[in-house]
């Protein structure tokens, strides 16, 4: 079903609407969902809601939570979550952190007792919007084995990255330290469909084509042992460090059992003309054209950036099954 965006966030609103969830925050997590939907990943988009007015009605995640935030150091913004979803928590370090890191030169947000993360490029993208260089860590719930190991102990725990250039859309990378981000295979799994045997692996620790046994097993980490590494490196970032819960420590993002997952994320926020004078903008973008020069070479974030453009002109096609899901809890 062709959905435009406005069509789409006021299903999403009214779904979470219905579940408990109030008007601002409601707005705010639709917004994230129709925007992942736009930019071609619908493992983070509107098949999230089902699982999302499920928590809220359960109260495994606060649909009225207002996030709270202190500023500890002049660089330092923290946010508590207060066990609500993380968009209205990730809106809030939006709005206050590019003026500290423009007061810096560089500034921190760390958010904690948060909830699923979404698209972060979408996230790291708006600091570019707004002239900034962005880092962004976030952990999610146990679902990938330390190298050699045989038990879920880190998330895919995913890092996104996004500069503004000249003249041009930013640059943005985002990417999960698993194989492939486990939204996909929540998604193989609701469309009945196998998942290629690299992906993932049952609770034996065997290859699996079966999205059902993936995700009752554990994910293949990106790089082998370095992206292990790189994983635990998230988990502290974005849990050790600012109080988070780790992986191993948080429940399920795709049902309604259990406490609040209370995860964390980090982004830190640099200001380019710091560190690069007032000529770093023109800089970026020459490398960014070295890149596009290269035939069949690609800057990172531009396919999601066109199929936002199309999106926002033609509207999102949306699997009937997720539509009539919606609805039936709208």
């Amino acid at each position: 079903m062709k959905l435009t965006l406005a069509e789409a966030e006021t299903l999403v609103v009214d779904a979470l609407n219905r579940s408990g969830v109030d008007e601002a925050n409601a707005r705010s997590v639709a917004r994230a969902l129709v925007a992942a939907e736009a930019a071609g990943q619908g493992g983070h988009g509107l098949r999230r809601v089902e699982a999302y007015s499920a928590q809220a009605r359960a109260g495994k995640v606060d649909g009225r939570a207002r996030p709270q935030a202190s500023r500890p150091m002049p660089g330092v913004l923290t946010i508590d979550a207060m066990n609500g979803y993380a968009y209205p928590a990730l809106d809030l370090a939006v709005e206050m952190l590019p003026g500290m890191a423009r007061e810096q030169g560089i500034a921190i947000a760390t958010i904690h007792r948060s909830h699923h993360a979404g698209v972060m490029g979408l996230t790291v993208a708006r600091f570019a919007e707004r002239g900034l260089a962005a880092l962004m860590f976030a952990n999610a719930p146990a679902s990938m084995a330390p190298w050699g190991g045989n038990k879920a102990l880190y998330g895919t725990n995913p890092i996104a990255f996004a500069v503004p250039i000249e003249d041009g859309e930013p640059i943005v990378v985002d990417l999960a330290l698993s194989k492939v981000a486990r939204g996909k295979i929540m998604a193989a799994r609701q469309k009945g469909e196998a998942i290629p045997d690299d992906w993932a692996f049952d609770a034996d620790g065997q290859p699996t084509t079966d999205a059902n046994r993936a995700m009752d097993g554990f994910m293949a980490p990106l790089g082998g042992a370095k992206g292990a590494a790189l994983a635990m490196m998230v988990e502290i970032l974005s849990a050790g460090l600012i109080g988070a819960n780790y992986a191993f420590e948080a429940s399920s993002l795709f049902d309604d059992k259990g406490p609040p997952v209370a995860l964390g994320q980090t982004i830190i926020a640099i200001d380019p003309t710091a560190t690069g004078g007032p000529g770093v903008f023109s800089r970026l973008a020459l490398l960014a054209d070295e890149i596009g020069a290269q035939e069949g070479a690609r800057i990172p974030g531009r396919r999601g950036q066109a199929l936002s453009r199309s999106a926002e002109a033609e509207g999102v096609v949306i699997d009937d099954e997720v539509v009539a899901a919606i609805r039936a809890i709208a």
